[in-house]
Order: structure tokens, then sequence, then C-alpha cells
């Protein structure tokens, strides 16, 4: 069993380099995705058998909350704007427009997660607050308004931000802009729930951003940026093997043992 975990290691340091590789070690989302079938890391089954619940809770534009069962609270895309309940723990930003980050949050927020670096490196996040493991993916977004503008990017400058919590895996994908390559996607590795941006033009054309949902494979799909695209011209993209479930509610407990055993698309009430 060793020797088949050090093999899927080796691989995926192969694809996404020695520095990404490390992750490997504490994220078992990656484990998961990258072991042989049916092979699950001992704490990835006690969690799952926990049957603790996860809220998600939709504020806005690509604003999630994210409730842990062991009470650690997530802002997504934190800009100030958008908010519910008490102050997260932690928040998470991307760089693209105001509306995806603040220079001046809360000073009682205890964690601010950067998705973009300074002085031309990247942001790198991989750390443990309360019970969940935050990681995160860069990708390439191109530039705008008061910086240059057009087509020229900024390499680097968004984050995919993946959450690991009582058995689950969760990701966001950002101010995404470009297709993701073959490393991107075995850094990523598994997900149960992703956050997809559905908007068609400030981010990614729909053709697109609809190819990497159904290379994810993940069991519930939670659109974003929805204040553009009709949800059908979505749907109809990503094929008939999604479901949809429409809620009346804006948020949405859910773990491991209870992800729907369909692919399914959930709206969640909100702007």
């Amino acid at each position: 069993m060793l020797r088949l975990f050090s093999a899927a290691f080796a691989l995926l340091g192969s694809l996404i380099g020695p520095a990404l590789a490390q992750d490997v070690q504490r994220s078992e989302c990656l484990a998961m995705a990258n072991a042989p079938p049916r092979v699950r890391p001992v704490s990835f089954r006690q969690a799952a058998a926990a049957n603790d619940d996860v809220t998600i809770t939709y504020a806005g534009h690509s604003t999630y909350y994210i409730d842990s069962p062991g009470g650690t609270r997530i802002a997504t895309d934190y800009s100030g704007v958008y908010r519910t309940g008490r102050l997260p723990d932690v928040v998470t930003m991307n760089r693209a427009h105001s509306t995806h980050y603040t220079l001046f949050p809360d000073p009682r927020i205890p964690h601010v997660l950067h998705g973009w670096g300074e002085g031309g490196q990247p942001a790198r996040i991989s750390e443990r607050i309360g019970d969940v493991f935050i990681r995160n993916v860069t990708t390439d977004i191109r530039r705008y308004f008061g910086e240059e503008p057009g087509g020229e990017m900024i390499k680097d400058g968004n984050s995919i931000f993946i959450f690991e919590v009582a058995g689950l895996c969760i990701g966001h994908l950002g101010h995404l802009h470009v297709r993701l390559d073959d490393s991107q996607f075995a850094a990523i590795g598994r997900l149960d729930i992703v956050m997809v941006p559905i908007d068609g033009t400030y981010t990614m054309s729909l053709d697109g951003i609809s190819e990497i949902t159904r290379r994810l494979r993940a069991s519930v799909v939670l659109p974003m940026h929805r204040f553009m695209t009709p949800l059908e011209e979505f749907m109809q993209r990503i094929g008939n093997q999604f479901e949809i479930d429409r809620r009346g509610e804006r948020s949405l407990t859910i773990s491991r043992e209870t992800l729907p055993s369909t692919p399914t698309v959930i709206i969640l009430d909100g702007v």
C-alpha cells in the first residue's frame, strides 16, 4: 500500500512540480485524487464517518460563507460588501475587481488570504486553520480598467482556493479567465463541491467554464457571477448528466454522506 501511495505522489510531483507536490502529504483531497481505486486516507474515512455537517451560504456575487463543524467561518472573494451572520475567521480574496477583494478588511478578521502574490511571485497558501485545511492553485488573469488595458495577462493573479473540511473537498474558482491545463487540474485534485462563475464574459466564456465544470466532476456545482447569464444556457452546455436543484433559501447544509449521487447544480437564493 505504501508503495502505491509513493508512486502516486511521484506522479503528481512530475505534473505539478516539487513545491506543490509537498502539499500532497497534508492534503487528503489530493491524496484521494491520486491514490489507487478504493484507497482512502484513514483520517478521511474517520471524517466522513463522523457525518459532520458543513453549511454553505450564498451572500452574493462570488462570496460564499463556509461554516465548518468546528466553528471556523470562511468568506470567499471577500470585499466586505456581501455579509451575512457573524464576522468570518478567514477571508480569501482575488484581485480582478474591487468586488472580489479589499485592502482594508475589518481588523478583527484574524486570517486574510490574498490570492495574488507580491514581487512577481505567486501566492502560496497551504495551512490549517481550525478544522479546515486551505490551499490554492494560481491562474493568470487579464488586466482591467485602471491597470494596463487590453488582453495582457497578469501571471498568477488569481487563485483557485480549496477548502478541505469534514471529509469534503470544496473548491472556489475565483475570477477565472483561462482554461486550466493538466498540471492545474492535477494540483486541484478531487472536488466534491465547486463554486463556478457563469457570467460568460467578465470571467471566461460559457463554453470554457462548462468544459472545466464537466472535467472537475464535482457532486455539487454552486454557480456564482449569476447577474448576466441565463442559467438555462449554462445547463445546456454542461450537459444532461447534471441535474438542477433550485432552493428557496440561501444556505445549504451538507456532509460527505449526503452528497447527491448524481452531479447537481444547486441554485441558492441570493443575487
